[in-house]
């Protein structure tokens, strides 16, 4: 009783001197607190104020908390997640809460939707009179009224969003706020008020004497804006240098350095050593995806010097099938740099200018290289690098998911069977070519992206499909399941979630690859 008296005395005391208060942090690291002790913090139906009170007569530090706020107190969030925690948590209350959330998103997401759907019909006329993003402005958009500049509130909005959230990258989310979109005559689509941030802010980044790769990875996790992307993807991939006196010299000396490679090398497609390797090229190409692009004979004819070229060029590993595919994403991002058209792949490649085709034809041809010699030994002869990581997709899968990883083993479904296209593909036929180069945007910010990251994203992307996988009861419908996915209709959130969920499992395992190893 008296140690009680003492602590009702200190508060009694200090209570006025002390700023602000101290507030739960929920985590893997603070679990819930006990709301036996902690039951007078729970007020249902009252709203925390958003700045400091005068103590009054605090006894307790319990009182002392529940009666004093500050700028960290948000609002009604706080008051939900105390209720949430005062109950008696267990999986189905979990389970729940969980479903209400997605689906209260869902909702959102649909009314955020049609409001700038309605909001685009209405401004249509007024859309024609905007001025198109400047390259070297500062300044996302300037219409006749200046444009449209995010306020304080929005901004602060945001950055206490960005410090909440800990455990990921930061990763794209619906607009918060609907009903402001900006628009531009150079691109179709209208831009909402959060993509306009983004490309203001990758813009800004970009236009400084030397570009922070660290800030750019950091940004780019999440996505990277369509115009800025060629120009993003050259410096992540490491063919261009940060600094920007720079870049113009290192294109010059780089596109002139590929094509005296192909003027010493081409015309020998036909000798007798690399006839095999030219014949295989020009098999595959026709394979490729997306179909219209493949099918253009100007296409055809750059891919060929590419592959050729990089085949002799690196004779440890030559061509091997799947190299071709590799190429398609980073010649669409680069063609986008030229044209304004929204699908690449009805574009006729051969209505560009020739020396923009060479330019684009020499930026891929290095861009590749980069990416290739991260993964060479997915290559080289009998393919170890493929072999490897498809055991420890195996490993994995069977320590996040047993119940997937023993319905494939009981049906004799080996990981080998549809796992190596995975690998060897990097997922291009597994999913559309957009997603494709949305994956390989947090694929170049990631580090060691290609080689280690995309485990833990074909990890992701194998349990992703678990419901359809055990209602499978076949060998033969299993693996035709597995190499048809229906990924044809995904999107950039498909996609986003699909991210979310590998960097989830890296965090866990990366870090400690014994704790999925048998």
């Amino acid at each position: 009783m008296a140690s009680d008296g003492g602590r009702k005395q200190f508060w009694r005391r200090s209570g006025a001197k002390v700023p602000g208060s101290i507030q739960h942090v929920y985590g893997a690291q603070h679990p819930p607190f006990d709301p036996l002790l902690h039951g007078t913090l729970i007020k249902p139906g009252s709203k925390p104020p958003t700045t400091p009170v005068k103590l009054k007569k605090v006894s307790t530090f319990q009182e002392f908390e529940s009666n004093t706020s500050d700028a960290w107190d948000l609002g009604d969030d706080d008051d939900e997640l105390l209720a949430i925690a005062a109950e008696n948590l267990n999986t189905e209350v979990v389970m729940e809460t969980a479903h209400k959330v997605i689906q209260n998103h869902s909702k959102l997401q649909e009314q955020h939707k049609f409001q700038e759907e309605h909001l685009q019909e209405e401004k249509q006329v007024e859309s024609a009179e905007l001025t198109s993003i400047a390259c070297g402005d500062n300044r996302l958009v300037k219409s006749v009224s200046e444009g449209h500049t995010p306020s304080s509130s929005d901004n602060a909005s945001e950055n206490s969003s960005m410090q909440r959230s800990q455990s990921l990258p930061q990763t794209s989310t619906p607009p918060l706020v609907s009903g402001m979109a900006d628009f531009n005559t150079s691109v179709t689509p209208a831009l909402t008020e959060r993509e306009a941030s983004r490309l203001d802010k990758f813009k800004q980044l970009l236009a400084g004497p030397n570009t922070d790769l660290e800030e750019l990875r950091r940004l780019s996790w999440s996505g990277i804006p369509k115009k800025v992307r060629p120009i993003a993807w050259k410096l992540l991939s490491g063919y261009l240098p940060a600094n920007v006196d720079r870049r113009e010299s290192t294109l010059k000396r780089k596109r002139n350095e590929y094509f005296a490679f192909v003027e010493q090398y081409y015309d020998s497609r036909n000798d007798e050593n690399h006839q095999d390797t030219y014949r295989q090229i020009h098999i595959d190409i026709p394979r490729m995806s997306p179909e219209v692009l493949r099918l253009q004979p100007k296409v055809t004819e750059i891919f060929e010097r590419i592959l050729f070229i990089w085949a002799i060029r690196h004779p440890a590993s030559g061509y091997v099938q799947g190299i071709n595919d590799l190429v398609t994403p980073f010649f669409v991002v680069f063609v986008c740099e030229y044209i304004e058209e929204e699908e690449v792949e009805n574009f006729d490649i051969s209505s560009l200018p020739e020396e923009v085709l060479q330019n684009i034809e020499a930026d891929s041809y290095w861009c590749m290289s980069k990416l290739l010699d991260g993964i060479q030994d997915n290559y080289t002869f009998a393919q170890p690098g493929i072999q490897k990581k498809v055991k420890m997709l195996e490993e994995l899968v069977s320590r996040i998911d047993e119940q997937v990883h023993r319905h494939l083993d009981q049906h004799e479904v080996k990981y080998l069977q549809f796992a190596f296209r995975w690998m060897n593909n990097l997922l291009m036929r597994e999913v559309p070519l957009r997603c494709t180069i949305r994956l390989w945007d947090t694929y170049q910010s990631e580090p060691e992206g290609f080689s280690h990251f995309h485990l833990y994203v074909c990890a992701a992307f194998l349990v992703r499909w678990r419901k359809e996988i055990l209602e499978e009861k076949d060998f033969q419908e299993l693996l035709i399941f597995l190499q048809n996915l229906p990924t044809v209709h995904w999107e950039n959130e498909e996609i986003s979630v699909l991210l979310a969920e590998a960097y989830r499992l890296k965090f866990a395992f990366a870090d400690a690859p014994n704790h999925y190893k048998k």
